[in-house]
Order: C-alpha cells, then structure tokens, then sequence
C-alpha cells in the first residue's frame, strides 16, 4: 500500500478527492498554463552564516525522497522508473555516485523509512519500526491504532479517539530507547546557522491538523479554531500542514512578525532554545513566494483539492509541486531543505495502482522528468549547482508489484503500452483466517503485508493462547487471486525476541505487539469477521497494485545518490550495500557537523572523496571501512544477520514440539545471539564514531591492531552462529 495514509477525518480530505486534485496539479505540466516567475539568485541575506563542508565550499543542502520510485526495472522489457527520468539519474551519476543496494529498515513502509533516513536511526531508538499506523495497549486490555505521521514532538496520536488524544499512554509518538523525544534532524543545521526547510519530510511538519495545530498555536488561537471547524478542515490543512521553517538562532526568517513561534525540542540532546519556526503555507509563502501564491513549475497555483490555495495533500506533491517548494525556499534564503515527493505507481487521478509501462504509467513518469529537467535549469540559473551545494536523492522503499503478466507480453511501455488484466493487491481477513483454524482468543490486527498481532491483555510470548496462534498463522494458506492457486501466506513470524534483535522494539512497551508476520508480499491482511463467508481473500478493482513493509528483496532494496562537494563520481556503484541509517552520518560528515547523539549507522566512506574524509576516517582507511562492513552486517534488520535470526525465529514459533522444547531453546539462542551482537556492535559503534566524528583514529600499534582483529573474528563467529541456527 502506498503514500501517506493518514486516517484522521480532520488530519486529510477523502482520498478520491485528493486524487481528483493531483489530477489538475499533475495535468499542468504538460498544459499551456503560464510560466512560473523566474527564480532569484539564491538571497544572501539569510544565508551568510550558512557555510559547511570541510573546506566551507557547501552553501546549499537538497534532501529528495521518493515515495517508491525505482532504480531497477520491475518488468524487464520497461525501462526503470529512473530510466525514465534521464534528467535526475544523469545528473547524479556524471558527477557523483549512485548506491544501487540501499536497504530499508522494518517495517519497509514510508513513515519508518523516511525517519530512519533523516534521523540516522533505527525504529527503536526513534520510536516509529511499525508504520505507517501502529497499534498501542490500553487500559482496556485491547489496542487503540495511533498515526506514525505526526510531529516531531506530538503525543501518541490515537486513530480511534475524537480529539487524537491517547489512552493510557503519555508518550511522544517519536520517541527514544530511553522514553525521551528523540532528537531532531534539524538540529544539526540550524546550530551551525542554516534555516531549514520541509516540504512534507515525515514529521518535520505539522501532519494533522488535530493535535498539531492547537498543541503549536495555542487552544485557543484563531489557527487552532479553524482547524477544529469542520467547514474550515480542509482550509486549516492547506494553511498549516505540510510545510516548515526551522530558523537558525536569531534569523529573521522566523521572526515574530513573520507568524514565527518557539520550536520546542524539551528532550533535545545538549539543550535546544530560543529557536524559532514557521510551520504551513500561510506563513511561508509570503517568505518564499512574496509576490502572491505558490505556484508550480509550469506557472499554476498550488491549491489542495477542493481549491484552497496552499498546501495541496500529501499525496499532491507530484515533480512540479514538491520541486517547486524546494526551488523556492532554496532560492529565498532557506539553504537546507528536506522534500518528500509523491509515488508514480498509482494513478495521480483516481488513485488506482498500475503496472509498469501502462500509458498512464509512462505519462506520469514524463512529467517527473520535465519538473527534475526545470528544476535544475533553475537551480543553476540561480547560482546553485554541485560545485556548491550537496544533492542527496533517494526512495523510501521498494515494493512488490501484484498482477498479472502483461499484454502484450514483450511491451516495453515507451513505444508499446503494457496492460494487465489484474492490478491489485489480495485483500485477507486474517481474523476470520486464524478462526478457521481454531483461534478464539481476542486480539487486534495492525493492517499491512507485515500486520502485527496484538493479543488483547498483552500476555507473555510464552502463554499457550500465544503459542496456539502463532502455530496457526504459520500454516496458513490462502489463494492468491492476482497469480492463482493456493499458496503460503505466511513467510516469516517474529516474537518480541526477534523484533527486538530487528530494532523493532521501542521505549514505549505499550507498543510491542505480540507478534509480526511478514506476509507473502501479495497479500495485504487485516481484522475482520470471525466468520469470512465463501472466501477469507478478495482483489477489489481498482485499488493498490504495489506492496511494501514485508521481507522481500524488491521491497527492501532501493538506491540513494549524492552529488556535490566531496563526494566521489563513481557513477553507479553496484558494490555498496548501505542502510537507511547510513544517510545521516554520511551526510554530515560531507558537511563537516556533528550531532550530539550516536547515529545507528555509519559514513559511507566509499562515496566520499579522499581529501574530503575526516582526517581519522582517511588514516584508518582500509580497516575503518571494514569494520563499518562487518558493523552493517550485523545491525541491519535486512542484512545477513537480521535475515538469519528471523528465519530461526520463523521455525521456533512455528514449531510444536513435546513441551514446547524448540521453541523454548531457540528463543533461548536468539536472546543470547542478541545480547551477544549488542555488545559487539556497541565496541564497533564507539570506534566508528571516534574516527568520524571524533577525531580519533584507529589504533596502529601492534596490540591496537590485535584488538582490532579480535572484533572482527568475534562478529564473523556471531553471523556464522546465526547462519547455523537458521538454517538448523
């Protein structure tokens, strides 16, 4: 399922009208409408102080993220997504480098992926593995489902409450291992006196217009009044959400009288105040567009759906309207800016999913390469190019595509269009499925191709109702309408042992659920009736074709590419294999910041020119990048050792055995693998983070070195015991 699923009434309009409106937006690229206005040379004004880089040659930061755009081809007649997006893929790989093996975290959905990437962290330590919608215990017993898109520093945002408001739990949605509001990716740039902006990067906006726009205005403000009226809802979305400014200290891009308010980070990490923001439309499109509305690179104003100038939905943030945010605030003294853009799978009119080299397919992906063409025709012509800014481009996820073959069969969708006669995910009630084989105990499903099971009263792992419903969802088989006849539904189970060794175990307990199953990638499970009827399985016409959030390489594998000062043109590179987590570091180590707190991943140093490494990363080159090899081999959820220990866990709770003994002994295994690969990640981690960021270079004496070899054998021993129990 893709994009931005926000389910609050009040947070979004109804989908089908938000796809009625991409349909004009996206329409305009290729329409007669008036050119936009010429971009100004980049302002200096707000930028003197904005200067990173070792050598201080880096004066702009531009952050992409797709939703699931795609490097590799899913049909191998059609051209890739970014093929047919010669505009962006030439300009990444002539000057700098592309990562074609660039890995999700799990669960591989949008709110998860975007936020590992901005943050450098993993769901556990951010608070947000289980998304885009998570479930969480109440007083009650059972599970109220709360939003995994809110802002940084909202509460749990409860689906089922009127207000948002939580039950039973006062925790931040992003939160820490410790229970702290995790730290913010902005930080690090507006310390160093750049103004940041967002253009529906996951979380660094307002994402619903309850709590948000109360909790930052006041209750009793005008801004909060409009958006608890119904009859202004969708004027409230346009003017509030969506967009941001975080201000360095004291710029007057954030001021007061600019509509500026506190931006409030309580558990930041070594102190955050006297900072401000600007957050939506209304306040920002005087500072980036001063001579009237927003409008999109082919000269149409940005409105939402139902015709509100501002804000256009999330799911509207097509090539010429995301781009064209981050061209304006780029060139109106806003330096680093963070952009989220629309997926091109589903059809920008009504919102159905279709397979590749469809007409409507094709035509969309034309417009995302005239928008990329303009966008940096007009960068340049404002003065900022890869000589002086850092270009970071990537996709959230993967996903699955579920249909039928295409016809005709040898269609390559630019000179012959493919059509398929089946386009759509295969819906299971797996309620009534568990019921089918004699589960009765109450629990509450977290709809995905990885739903998460929460069993009503929150009972240990090891308790026969438990132990009864994982035997069951493990056998389960369900006919595969997109493909036909029967199959294997579930792929793999993970228990709270497992989650936890996938990074999936967060500082709020009230969110572990009992069990994740990672579903085969075609189906899409949820709650229903404990009774199905003729069939537990339906493939409605007309809805998502592409699946995410599963174990599945297509999902989980993705790309990122970087251009600018200090990174290395290598072209692509099929040889990296990265994280998510990776993103962060490596981006700040090129602008020469640091954070104060531990990212999960490491630089990439491999994409970073020599001369423009920190001095300790370069003189610890090679054993450094070995070590951060070894490190992503075993913290990864998709790398080899998180792959491993999920099959083991597969076999244990599926297993039956007299007294429940292997299941019991390898829980026991994967607690101990767990610990084990914990403490040796964490003497890795430290040594990473001291050449990096620190100063400190590896050892080179004869017992530093020694040491050094002894971590390394200890983590290779770790992934061979962990290859072993999988496959026992």
């Amino acid at each position: 399922m893709n994009g931005r699923s926000h389910a609050r009434a009040l947070a979004v309009v109804a989908a089908g009208a938000l796809t009625v409106g991409l349909s004009a937006t996206a329409a305009s690229a290729t329409s007669t409408a008036p050119k936009a206005p010429k971009a100004p040379a980049a302002s200096a004004s707000h930028q003197a102080s904005c200067v990173l880089g070792p050598d201080h040659n880096i004066k702009h930061v531009i952050y992409i993220q797709f939703d699931n755009v795609h490097y590799t081809r899913d049909n191998p007649n059609v051209p890739s997504d970014l093929e047919q997006i010669p505009s962006l893929l030439k300009f990444i790989t002539g000057q700098g480098t592309l990562i074609s093996h660039e890995h999700t975290p799990l669960i591989a959905h949008t709110a998860d992926d975007i936020v590992t990437s901005e943050s450098g962290l993993y769901g556990s330590d951010q608070g947000m593995p289980i998304t885009n919608e998570y479930n969480y215990y109440t007083p009650s017993g059972s599970s109220d489902t709360a939003g995994s898109f809110a802002y940084w520093t909202d509460p749990v945002v409860d689906y089922n409450t009127t207000t948002s408001t939580p039950v039973g739990d006062s925790d931040h949605t992003l939160i820490t291992a410790q229970g702290k509001n995790a730290p913010a990716p902005w930080v690090p740039y507006t310390r160093a006196g750049c103004d940041f902006g967002s253009v529906a990067a996951a979380d660094t906006e307002l994402e619903n217009t309850l709590p948000d726009i109360p909790l930052v205005y006041g209750a009793n403000s005008a801004a909060a009044k409009e958006a608890e009226t119904p009859a202004l809802a969708n004027k409230a979305e346009a003017d509030f959400m969506g967009l941001s400014v975080h201000c360095a200290h004291g710029s007057a891009v954030c001021a007061g009288s600019h509509g500026g308010v506190a931006d409030l980070l309580p558990d930041e990490p070594g102190g955050y105040s006297g900072y401000q923001a600007l957050f939506g439309n209304k306040f920002i499109q005087p500072v980036i567009s001063p001579s009237g509305p927003v409008r999109d690179l082919n000269g149409n104003v940005i409105k939402d759906p139902t015709g509100d100038v501002g804000f256009p939905g999330y799911n509207g943030l097509t090539g010429p309207v995301g781009l064209a945010y981050t061209l304006y605030m780029q060139t109106h003294g806003i330096p680093v800016t963070f952009t989220y853009l629309s997926d091109v799978h589903d059809n920008w009119t009504n919102g159905a999913g279709m397979g590749p080299g469809t007409a409507t397919y094709e035509s969309q992906l034309r417009v995302e390469n005239a928008a990329f063409g303009a966008f940096f025709a007009r960068l340049a012509a404002a003065g900022i190019t890869k000589a002086n800014t850092l270009f970071v481009i990537t996709a959230d996820e993967g996903d699955h595509f579920v249909g039928s073959s295409p016809t005709p069969a040898s269609c390559n969708g630019v000179t012959v269009a493919c059509s398929y006669s089946k386009a759509g995910e295969v819906d299971g009630n797996l309620t009534g499925m568990l019921a089918g084989q004699g589960v009765t105990t109450p629990f509450d499903v977290e709809a995905d191709s990885a739903p998460v099971i929460y069993v009503h009263g929150q009972p240990a792992g090891s308790a026969a109702p438990v132990r009864a419903m994982e035997r069951a969802a493990a056998g389960l088989v369900a006919d595969d309408l997109a493909s036909g006849g029967s199959v294997r539904l579930t792929n793999y189970l993970a228990d709270p042992v497992e989650m936890k060794i996938l990074h999936m175990v967060t500082g709020d307990p009230k969110r572990t659920g009992t069990f994740a199953l990672f579903a085969n990638p075609d189906f899409w499970l949820s709650s229903g009736a404990a009774k199905c009827g003729s069939s537990c399985v339906s493939e409605p016409a007309g809805q998502d074709a592409w699946n995410h959030g599963d174990v599945a390489p297509a999902i989980n594998t993705t790309w990122l590419g970087l251009a600018g000062p200090g990174v290395a043109h290598t072209g692509v590179d099929n040889a990296i294999w990265s994280d998510h987590t990776d993103i962060q570091p490596t981006m700040l180590a090129l602008l020469g910041l640091h954070d104060d707190y531990v990212p999960d991943g490491v630089v990439l140093a491999d994409v970073i020119e020599p001369a423009a490494l920190p001095p300790a990363m370069l003189s610890s080159y090679p054993t450094l990048t070995k070590l951060g090899r070894l490190y992503t081999r075993l913290e990864a959820a998709v790398g080899e050792f998180g792959l491993d220990t999920l099959a083991a866990s597969t076999r244990a709770l599926a297993s039956s055995s007299p007294g429940d003994a292997t299941y019991t002994t390898i829980e026991g295994q994967l607690t101990s693998l767990g610990a084990a690969r914990n403490a040796l990640a964490g003497q890795i981690q430290t040594l990473l983070i001291g050449a990096e960021f620190g100063g400190q270079p590896l050892s080179t004496s004869k017992s530093g070195k020694k040491a050094l070899a002894a971590l390394i054998a200890q983590g290779n021993v770790l992934l061979a015991q962990a290859d072993t129990l999988a496959h026992a």
